[in-house]
């Protein structure tokens, strides 16, 4: 038999008499939203396969930025260095970074014909002595005063130019340091000359 009681608990009673069981409909109804909520909870946990999706595309993205930024700084290098005929460069140092794409214009400005106040832009290899460097091109007039003996010792070089003339050459930089730059016209690389800085 089964029957209501006062206090909202349900009686059941088996035939025998001798077993009765007390269910509380207030503690069962919390019971059973208890289990909704852990089921809900276990099915979002289950769902949560997207989460390492979004970490995936915040990494892909870190990474084109990344990317983006090293092409940014190893963009090519253009550079215009002037040269007068009072022996002088408009510039006396020129930062690059390693690895990176230089494009260089040498701009003679001055007047003076090539046989009398040439200028050309060399780069010298570290170590590089200056003094003897200089000395053996001035020796090279048919080699356009680059001395072919000393090949190893050149890193990149323009032709010698004139007055009014301009030319350009592309390298590519060397590794970290400090380099020496001249111009190797006969008695000019005591005046006309400066750091290539490579960062």
């Amino acid at each position: 038999m089964i029957k209501h009681t006062d206090n909202k608990a349900l009686i059941a009673t088996f035939a025998d008499g001798k077993k009765n069981i007390n269910i509380n409909f207030h503690t069962m109804k919390k019971y059973f939203l208890s289990m909704i909520a852990l089921g809900a909870l276990f099915i979002t946990s289950c769902g949560g396969g997207d989460t390492p999706a979004a970490t995936e595309t915040s990494t892909d993205a870190v990474t084109t930025e990344e990317t983006a930024t090293e092409a940014e700084e190893l963009a090519v290098l253009e550079i215009t260095i002037e040269a007068n005929d009072q022996m002088k460069y408009n510039l006396d140092r020129i930062n690059a970074k390693a690895g990176q794409t230089v494009k260089l214009t040498l701009d003679h400005v001055g007047e003076m014909a090539k046989e009398a106040m040439g200028h050309n832009w060399v780069l010298l290899a570290k170590g590089t002595n200056v003094a003897d460097f200089g000395g053996a091109a001035a020796a090279a007039a048919d080699n356009d005063y680059i001395p072919a003996d000393m090949a190893d010792m050149i890193i990149a070089y323009t032709k010698t130019i004139g007055g009014g003339e301009e030319t350009t050459i592309e390298f590519t930089a060397p590794e970290k340091g400090i380099y020496d730059y001249i111009c190797s016209f006969p008695g000019h690389y005591g005046m006309m000359k400066g750091k290539f800085v490579v960062q």
